[in-house]
């Protein structure tokens, strides 16, 4: 031991080196190269390993950096979290501002101004405290009394905002200048979805008049507190914005975005939207059906949208329908899967029942060999006979032929959707006759005044799985969206208790008492979810889609999105996560 420990003395590792040197100084001629090569081969195979373990070790990590050209369909009017109603105005609205939670694409809540929340036993009282030190683009910082004067603002019936709704008879109050308390007049489980309001400076509206309000610059030239801010915007000759450009805030409350801007182009349709995105002029887009996709050489990212697309009944207006064995073989004579893919190129779900697969996945039945042949089958035991190809019941002057009209948009998806179950039913001996309308002519004409006999329509459900509005009793009639008309009293019951509990396992059980109704009474054939669509370059990464209601949702984790990436030991990237 005291050998090795003298080795490993300074004065002994001294020696050792002038005797190693002394020894490659007596070395001549050849010995001393090959000492030399020898050397030179020891020194790059040890740099050699020690980079290729660098490399086994070392692993990916988000840098900050780069830029997005993405295409939008439409134009931006109301860039204002209380007035948003387009697309267009929903995506910078989602990118601008910032609400007291934030939505994340697994469909939970995570505190966004806020630091933290806490709900009462009762479920009446929300309380929000906010974060320190929360500040809005320009620099003023968020209080209580901003989420106050937005929450007054969408509540105000001169404003017209199209989330009135959801803020009706809820008391808002700020008991100090980080606390902000809500209460609600009865117990309302989704209300949570309330709080990722994004919220409005109160300090640049406050001298807007509710008269002026939607004709503010403001709408265009926002201001808010979210992970992006307005760098500059471009607008044609006319005054129109046509090129948002957009920079990371580094103020944001949950961390500022990997993408250091963000550069958003307008255009009039869909084929507009496409072509950009072939001719590189934009290098994402979402939105997009089969025919925007064909042609472009990096496959979309997909996810099932939040909605249920079905032909509704209405029993009211059609005695053919009234008869539920007649509802129960159109249903049974629909190949959904068939349909979506000649319809919708593959870019939906098959469904049947009313809740979209991303939120309450419902298995589609396996199909038989020819499923027209055994639903017309079910209504010839039942009574019909074929009389040609229509199927009639009754003799004389009391005949009864199956035939009703079936009324839709006049959008390509939904024109493709009504000629299919058009056609199927026609195979089957039903006589249906679509009526094509415009949406404005649709929503006011037919749907308001449930003048139809079936409706081809779609229903956008919130991430909350609230059905109250589209099947309670009470929504039967306009403004409510109970389209097929539906009344039951069992299910009317489920769908209450449903909003007033907090336990999820006890909403589930409401849920599917509430499901195995609608299954027993047939008021709608319920057809596919569609999926959203979304062309993204391939060296664009973090982004994470999950849970889509609207497109906006897209960006739900726009701050994880990065181009730019350093290798780091693993150590350091688990310090840069977020």
């Amino acid at each position: 031991m005291s050998t090795v420990r003298r080795l490993g003395s300074p004065r002994a590792r001294l020696s050792f080196l002038n005797r190693a040197g002394e020894a490659v100084s007596e070395l001549r001629g050849a010995g001393r190269a090959l000492f030399i090569l020898f050397a030179g081969m020891l020194v790059v195979s040890t740099l050699a390993l020690l980079f290729m373990l660098e490399s086994s070790i070392v692993v990916p990590s988000p840098s900050r950096g780069g830029t997005l050209t993405e295409g939008i369909v439409g134009t931006p009017r109301f860039i204002n979290p209380v007035l948003a109603i387009s697309d267009a105005d929903r995506d910078l609205t989602a990118l601008i501002y910032s609400g007291l939670l934030r939505a994340t694409p697994e469909g939970e809540y995570v505190p966004d101004l806020a630091q933290e929340y806490s709900v009462s036993e009762d479920g009446l009282i929300y309380t929000a405290l906010l974060r320190e030190g929360i500040v809005f683009h320009d620099g003023t910082p968020v209080t209580a009394e901003d989420i106050v004067f937005t929450v007054h603002k969408a509540q105000a019936a001169a404003i017209k905002s199209p989330l009135r709704a959801n803020w009706d008879s809820v008391t808002v109050e700020a008991p100090d200048a980080r606390t902000v308390r809500f209460t609600l007049p009865a117990p309302y489980a989704p209300f949570i979805e309330n709080l990722t309001l994004g919220i409005l400076p109160a300090h640049l509206w406050e001298g807007v008049a509710k008269e002026e309000f939607p004709f503010s610059e403001l709408n265009t030239d926002p201001v808010g507190s979210g992970p992006y801010k307005v760098e500059s915007i471009a607008r044609s000759q006319g005054g129109i914005p046509s090129v948002y450009t957009l920079r990371a805030n580094d103020s944001y409350a949950l961390g500022e975005p990997y993408l250091s801007r963000l550069r958003l182009n307008f255009y009039q349709n869909e084929a507009a939207l496409a072509k950009a995105l072939k001719d590189k002029e934009v290098e994402s887009g979402s939105g997009l059906s089969q025919a925007g996709v064909e042609g472009l050489k990096e496959a979309p990212k997909t996810t099932s949208l939040n909605r249920v697309f079905g032909v509704f009944f209405n029993q009211n207006q059609s005695e053919v329908l009234r008869n539920k064995t007649v509802r129960e073989a159109l249903s049974l004579a629909i190949d959904r899967q068939l349909l979506v893919e000649e319809v919708l190129g593959g870019f939906g779900t098959p469904l049947v029942g009313p809740v979209p697969p991303s939120l309450l996945h419902t298995p589609v039945p396996t199909r038989t060999e020819d499923p027209v042949a055994e639903a017309q089958q079910m209504l010839l035991d039942a009574g019909w006979r074929l009389e040609g190809t229509a199927l009639v019941r009754g003799e004389d002057d009391e005949i009864e032929q199956l035939s009703f009209s079936l009324s839709t948009g006049n959008v390509p998806e939904l024109r493709r959707a009504a000629e299919y179950v058009r056609d199927v039913w026609g195979r089957m001996g039903a006589q249906v006759e679509v009526h094509i309308y415009e949406a404005g002519d649709l929503s006011q004409n037919v749907i308001r005044p449930r003048k139809y006999d079936a409706l081809l329509f779609g229903e956008v459900i919130g991430r909350e799985l609230d059905l109250y509005a589209f099947w309670h009793s009470s929504q039967r009639n306009d403004p409510g969206l109970n389209i097929a008309l539906y009344a039951n009293v069992t299910a009317d019951a489920a769908l209450e208790t449903m909003r007033q509990t907090q336990d999820d396992a006890r909403r589930l059980e409401l849920y599917q008492e509430f499901l195995g109704e609608i299954e027993t009474d047939i008021p709608a054939v319920f057809l596919y979810a569609p999926d959203f669509v979304y062309s993204v370059p391939n060296d664009l990464n973090g982004i994470t889609l999950g849970l889509v209601e609207t497109p906006s949702d897209r960006f739900l984790s726009i701050t994880q999105w990065h181009r730019e990436v350093d290798y780091v030991w693993p150590v350091f990237a688990s310090g840069r996560a977020r």
